[in-house]
């Protein structure tokens, strides 16, 4: 299924809320290659995808 909405970035306040992890806990994560990497928006500001802070989610914690 394809929608024709454009995907949103999500700044680390968002991620954290959405996500539950701490700030520590989400860029150990990225390293270690276990959460999406974020998307450079400029020099000195980063956001993730929404739909990959989605799927993560939904792969971490499936529902019956």
């Amino acid at each position: 299924m394809t929608t024709d909405t454009p995907d949103r970035i999500l700044r680390i306040k968002t991620v954290l809320e959405r996500t539950g992890l701490s700030r520590s806990t989400l860029y150990r994560k990225i390293s270690e290659g276990t959460f999406p990497k974020q998307v450079a928006l400029s020099q000195r500001c980063a956001g993730w995808r929404e739909s990959a802070v989605n799927n993560w989610i939904a792969t971490r914690f499936p529902f019956p």
